[in-house]
This record gives structure tokens, C-alpha cells and sequence, in this order.
């Protein structure tokens, strides 16, 4: 089976567009949850998420550097995010100047949800306006699989293009199956991850309209709280994570810098709730053992586990009992990095993935910030409260859940 590495990555998130800005403010501990201010939110129960900042100093978002701003009006802004963080990913990779055959190169960006600004706004204009006021651009801004397509023509990667939309888990799954392409030899190359931008009112309504939003609007910085026992629901959040996944071979031929290898990949269903997962997290455990069985690999062979962790009553409990269950006795930790970055919903898997990449890379596990009360169901476990850990870490998982039931993990390891 050919292998599968990590050869660029691109961050666009709440507390850092940029890689190594990302990374500096998880590792600090330092949150990107603040009030909304994108829209009035006074009228709702939660009045909070992540959202990058725009700016033009270094580690904040100006899409202007990067696309064209007639193109992205175009655009809804979970394309825009996902261009972005492509941007940097193709770059960290070298393959802007790539002369290699572009049939081989491949792209797989998914979003949870998509456009849902666009698909509003135009629903207004419609209904207060008529037919002659919905844009020629509604359908290209509101259909999912437009990011890939964005990135595709961009860079002229003709190789396989699509988009997995599978909720909270769709960029796990975008880089799995990426990866699957490379390993049996329909792509060398493949640029995979998630983008999402539903940060809006009708978004923030609907979560909070299921209860499962954080209200608590005068503490941002401490409304994620994954395991701890104040928890209240998860953050919104928005932004995009993009990897560059090469074979091995290919990689090493044209010198490409290898960060770690996508060793495993596992994903099951948990046919029980369109919302809830089962208490004893029974479907994401089937996710992690695949994932480790593809890899060949054993639970204590892993290091760190990035947790899906979202910071809510049943997700949190159903995670750490599945978790437990297979890593009971093992030198495991597990922490949540949503507990900064709050949730990025169909974007959170790649850039969580990232994460991963960075831990095995600086040997430094990030921390759950706001964990200060931790669940009784914890017990002793390493969960990595609010100060990160340096420690040896060569395999890792990451974990991405989604509503519906859909699960999926990735094992990244160290590449020697």
C-alpha cells in the first residue's frame, strides 16, 4: 500500500490565520471566542464565536492579499476561508512553481453546511424583490463542492475534485478519503481539508435553538470548556484547515518537506440519533480501532489524542468513556483544542489534524483551557488542563463526530 504524508498545511482560524499563529496562540492557551460583532446579535440567547479577525498584521485574516476582491464577490465566505488557507498550504508545499503532471494532483474540501449567508440573503431578496434580484452567482456561492473548485482552477489541478459533507466530521473524511485516493494510485497529490463559514444570524439561531450553543456571553473566552463540569454547550466557529497529503515516494523525489505520515483512517456509523451520540460512544470507538488497525498499530502506541471535545453535556461524556475504554492503562493524553478555537464545525477535522501534525513536529501536546473542574467520569486520565505538556509524541489521533451519526478518526505519525 503506498504511504501517505503530510507535505503543506493552512490555517485559517479565530485565534490566528497562518499556520505558526494558530499554532502559538492553541499552545498559549489563548482563545479567539469573542462576541459577535459580524451582525446584530443582541436578540439571541448566545451572543458569542469564533471568528477571525481582519486585519492586515501578521497573523490576521485579509483575504484581499490572496483573492481578488471581484472574485470574491462570487463568493461565500466558507469559499473564501478555504481559498485562503490553500493558499498557504500550496505554498508550504512548493507547489506554486510545480512542473509535475497537474492530472495528478487532486482536491477534496468539504464543508458541513455551505453557504448559508448566501442561501439567506437570497431568500430575502426573493421574497421581499422578486426572481430578478436573486444573483447569477447564488447557485456557485451556495453549493458546497465550489471550494474545491476555487482551489482547482486556481492552481490548474485537473487530478480528482470533490467534497465530502458529512457535518462536524467532513474534514476528517475529505482527508481520509484523499488519502485513499493517493494509496490506490488515482492522485499523487491531493489537497484536502474543510472550510465553513456559518457564523450568521439564521446559523446562531438554529444551534441555539436546539440548546446547543454556550450563552455565556460575559465570559467568551471561557464559554469552551470541554470535561468540565460548568460546561454549557459548544461555540460556533468558523474558518478553514488545508493539508497537502503526497505519496511517500513522490514526496521524497521531488524534496519535499515531510511533516508526518496519515498512517490510519477509520470512520463508522452510529445508527442511533440525527444529534446525540450513544453514552458509551460505542460508534466512535469502532472509528478509532479502524483507524488504528489500518495503521497497524495498537493503542499504546499513541501519544496524544486530539478529541472532538466539543464542550457539551452528552458529546463530551459519550468521547471520554470511548476513549478510556480503549486507552485505559496506556501513556495516552487527550485534550480538546476547541476549548480555543471554539468549533469550526465542517472545517474543525483538518485543522485539528493540523494540530496533530504540529504535536508530533515540536513534541508539545496543546492544552484544554477552562478545564477547571474536571467530571468526575475523568478520573486520572491526562486530559491537559489549561497549560500544554512537552512530552515525546510520535502517533496521534484525532477525533471528528458528527450529527447523523457519522464518525471519523485519522492516526498521524511521526515519519522516520
Amino acid at each position: 500500500m503506498k504511504r501517505v504524508v503530510i507535505t503543506g498545511m493552512g490555517i485559517v482560524a479565530p485565534n490566528g490565520t497562518g499556520v505558526e499563529y494558530a499554532w502559538k496562540n492553541v499552545v498559549g492557551g489563548v482563545s479567539g471566542v469573542r462576541k459577535i460583532d459580524c451582525f446584530d446579535a443582541s436578540d439571541l440567547p448566545c451572543q458569542i464565536a469564533g471568528v477571525p479577525v481582519v486585519g492586515d498584521a501578521p497573523g490576521q485574516y485579509n483575504p484581499d492579499a490572496v483573492v481578488d476582491t471581484r472574485e470574491q464577490r462570487k463568493m461565500d465566505k466558507f469559499m473564501v476561508y478555504g481559498v485562503v488557507a490553500a493558499d498557504e498550504a500550496v505554498r508550504d508545499a512548493g507547489l506554486i512553481e510545480y512542473a509535475g503532471d497537474k492530472n495528478r494532483i487532486g482536491v477534496s474540501i468539504g464543508s458541513g453546511i455551505g453557504g448559508m449567508q448566501t442561501i439567506y440573503e437570497t431568500c430575502i431578496d426573493l421574497h421581499e424583490h422578486g426572481p430578478r434580484y436573486v444573483s447569477p452567482f447564488f447557485i456557485p456561492k451556495g453549493i458546497i463542492n465550489m471550494t474545491a473548485g476555487h482551489v482547482s482552477i486556481r492552481y490548474g489541478f485537473r487530478g480528482p475534485n470533490l467534497a465530502v459533507v458529512t457535518a462536524c466530521a467532513t474534514a476528517a473524511h475529505a482527508i481520509g478519503e484523499a488519502a485513499r485516493l493517493i494509496q490506490h494510485g488515482d492522485a499523487d497529490i491531493m489537497i484536502a481539508g474543510g472550510a465553513e463559514g456559518a457564523v450568521c444570524k439564521i446559523g446562531v439561531a438554529g444551534f441555539t435553538s436546539m440548546r446547543a450553543l454556550s450563552t455565556r456571553n460575559d465570559d467568551p473566552a471561557g464559554a469552551s470548556r470541554p470535561w468540565d463540569k460548568s460546561r454549557d454547550g459548544f461555540v460556533m466557529s468558523e474558518g478553514a484547515g488545508i493539508l497537502v497529503l503526497e505519496e511517500y515516494e513522490h514526496a521524497v523525489a521531488r524534496g519535499a518537506r515531510i511533516y508526518a505520515e496519515v498512517a490510519g483512517y477509520g470512520l463508522s456509523g452510529d445508527a442511533y440519533h440525527i444529534t446525540a451520540p450513544a453514552s458509551d460512544g460505542e460508534g466512535g470507538a469502532r472509528a478509532m480501532m479502524a483507524a488504528l488497525d489500518d495503521a497497524g498499530l495498537q493503542p499504546s502506541d499513541v501519544d496524544y489524542i486530539n478529541a472532538h471535545g466539543t464542550s457539551t453535556g452528552l458529546g463530551d461524556m459519550a468521547e471520554l468513556t470511548a476513549v478510556k475504554n480503549i486507552f485505559a492503562g496506556t501513556n495516552a493524553c487527550m485534550s480538546s483544542t476547541k476549548s480555543t478555537t471554539g468549533h469550526l464545525l465542517g472545517a474543525a477535522g483538518a485543522v485539528e489534524a493540523i494540530f496533530c501534525t504540529l504535536a508530533i513536529r515540536d513534541n508539545i501536546v496543546p492544552p484544554t483551557i477552562n478545564l477547571n473542574d474536571p467530571v468526575d467520569e475523568a478520573g486520572d486520565f491526562n486530559l491537559v488542563p489549561n497549560v500544554a505538556q512537552k512530552r515525546t509524541v510520535n502517533v496521534a489521533l484525532s477525533n471528528s463526530f458528527g450529527f447523523g451519526g457519522t464518525n471519523a478518526s485519522l492516526v498521524i505519525k511521526r515519519v522516520k
